[in-house]
């Protein structure tokens, strides 16, 4: 049996379709199962059974003997909350579970920390498990994700195999239901289908242009790859970053978004909201060394090659992954 945890949302429910696709079909799937919207990610795919977030912990007791590899992907991603008592329950403190359990079960783990640990970038974003105390995220998502893999490091006991993967921006299929947390290509596609325009934020930091802020956007196809590699590696544990390794920007995004949906350009830019101005990236991309260090040679999709096949295979279909 594998584990996946959030597997409802985003991510967990495109790991449960490759992990169908490499035939494994004893998925345990983990999440609060109360969103119709969310479920659709499942439709179709092979699930051994479905558990509860809140009654995960009881059922692996009983089950851990059959667990072979947890994937962790579950969380509270609103970058927008600031509710910090959330934050501590879903994403600091039952991560904290899970590696316990993980440690006396002997189970191996994968989970998702976040590039939202790196702040502004002032220490870069090279993966280097030394400088990650020094880092300043900026919000309490940030934060969490940050104080888990302090808490990781920390650890004498740990799982014999574990890795913590730094999700930079990723985007692909199954976020149709994320609202204002979906990917800029989702809304991109929405708001050029809907109005045949698409409004970009404005830039207010003098060392960037109106849509020259830019981010590492990362196809979830390739998010999967990784996984997959990890599941089979078992080796070399530690954080890692998970970007495409090249910054790109919000402009790049639009038109080949515009492009592929076929239809003529129409950017115009509106102020960034004053509740997330000064706490906004303007620059992120993953240093990708440590992973490929350990082999993991896979190319990663291009921005071109990713939003063609996102926009081509589902925004323009309504298909799942």
């Amino acid at each position: 049996m594998i584990v996946v945890t959030g597997a409802a949302g985003f991510i967990g429910s495109c790991v449960i379709g490759k992990l169908n696709r490499e035939h494994f079909n004893y998925i345990i799937a983990v999440d609060k199962f109360d969103n119709p919207e969310k479920m659709k990610n499942l439709e179709g795919k092979k699930i051994q059974e479905y558990v509860d977030r809140d009654s995960f912990f009881p059922w692996l007791e009983k089950n851990q003997a059959l667990v072979e590899f947890i994937i962790h992907i579950g969380a509270r991603t609103d970058t927008t909350e600031f509710n910090t008592e959330i934050f501590d329950a879903l994403n600091l403190n039952y991560t904290k579970d899970i590696w316990k359990a993980c440690v006396n079960y002997q189970i191996p783990l994968v989970y998702a920390s976040s590039a939202a640990t790196y702040g502004l970038g002032e220490n870069g974003y090279d993966d280097n498990e030394a400088t990650i105390p020094q880092l300043k995220p900026l919000n309490p998502y940030g934060d969490s994700k940050n104080d888990f893999d302090k808490w990781a490091l920390q650890q004498e006991q740990k799982p014999f195999f574990w890795a913590g993967l730094k999700f930079f921006n990723v985007y692909g299929p199954n976020e149709y239901h994320k609202g204002r947390m979906a990917s800029v290509i989702f809304h991109a596609h929405k708001q050029i289908k809907e109005k045949g325009e698409m409004k970009l934020f404005r830039s207010h930091n003098p060392n960037y242009t109106d849509g020259g802020q830019m981010r590492d956007f990362v196809y979830v196809k390739d998010v999967v790859e990784v996984i997959s590699f990890l599941i089979h590696h078992r080796q070399n544990s530690g954080i890692y970053n998970l970007g495409s390794g090249h910054a790109r920007t919000f402009l790049d995004l639009t038109k080949n978004t515009f492009k592929n949906i076929g239809t003529e350009e129409q950017i115009s830019f509106i102020d960034t909201p004053i509740d997330i101005r000064d706490k906004y990236q303007y620059f992120t991309e993953a240093k990708m060394n440590k992973l490929r260090g350990i082999g993991y040679f896979r190319p990663f999709y291009t921005l071109e090659e990713g939003i063609e096949d996102y926009v081509k295979g589902y925004l323009l279909t309504g298909k799942y992954y």
